[in-house]
């Protein structure tokens, strides 16, 4: 009997939602008995699925709160995108100042 346990954060998949729908769920319980089906000739009727939803931040990663951790990474690929094109993605371009010290 597989049982198969999903762990999400609580922010829904579309804007405005605050955590996954029902029917998201039956959708991925779904998906899950028809993989097991599929793959390891599992009948549905075996498969439980147990779907937990937790706030973001009681997840962690890198060392910091999942919510900070993915504020770093976007301010990362900004970053990244910029130093490729010169530009940020508004097309604006960047204007580093040069810092230099005299001793």
């Amino acid at each position: 009997m597989p049982i198969v346990n999903i762990l999400v954060t609580r922010e829904g998949t579309s804007p405005g939602a605050e955590r996954t729908t029902r029917e998201q769920k039956a959708a991925v319980y779904k998906g899950i008995a028809d993989l097991l089906f599929t793959v390891m000739g599992k009948p549905h009727e075996d498969t439980t699925v147990v779907f937990h939803e937790h706030e973001i931040d009681d997840f962690g990663q890198g060392g910091l709160p999942l919510s900070d951790y993915r504020e770093q990474r976007a301010r990362d690929r900004q970053m990244d995108i910029a130093d490729s094109t010169g530009r940020r993605n508004g097309g604006e371009e960047i204007v580093v100042p040069a810092v230099c010290s005299v001793k």
